[in-house]
């Protein structure tokens, strides 16, 4: 049995945000963080619609979790993305301090987690967030491939 199935509803949510930017023109990309098995902040992607080019959906919930739990240090949180990070929100999960990285479809083109560089092995980095890729990634990429065909 998979480690993680007692926290598949947390990857169902971020799929469920995911959706909702998808509805708002937005790439669909959700993110979830879980502290104490909780959900303490979520978003979706959102950088056309907010006009910023920080508004991932990991951005978003890592923000919304710094407010929540009053504090940009998030140790001993989850953090649940359907779709693998770039370089930016990577680097931002490292600084929040985050413990698990949990991401659904890997990223081709710009994945900082294994496909195009993996800024989580990097040793000379001071914090180190464990990283489980593939997890309902055929969900997660699903939702992406509808997408994009649908704007062909």
């Amino acid at each position: 049995m998979n480690a993680l199935a007692g926290t598949e509803a947390f990857m169902r949510r971020a799929l469920e945000l995911a959706r909702l930017g998808g509805e708002s023109g937005e790439v669909p990309v959700g993110a979830v963080v879980v502290l104490s098995n909780e959900i303490v902040g979520e978003g979706f992607n959102a950088p056309v619609s907010l006009r910023d080019p920080s508004a991932h959906a990991e951005i978003r919930a890592l923000r919304a979790a710094g407010e929540r739990v009053g504090n940009y240090r998030l140790a001993g949180s989850t953090i649940f993305v359907t779709l693998e990070p770039c370089a930016m929100c990577a680097g931002a999960i490292m600084h929040a301090r985050v413990g698990q990285l949990v991401f659904g479809a890997a990223d081709p083109k710009t994945g900082a987690c294994g496909s195009v560089i993996d800024l989580f092995s990097e040793r000379r980095l001071n914090h180190h967030t464990t990283v489980q890729g593939g997890f309902l990634a055929e969900a997660c990429a699903g939702l992406l491939q509808e997408f994009f065909q649908s704007r062909r």
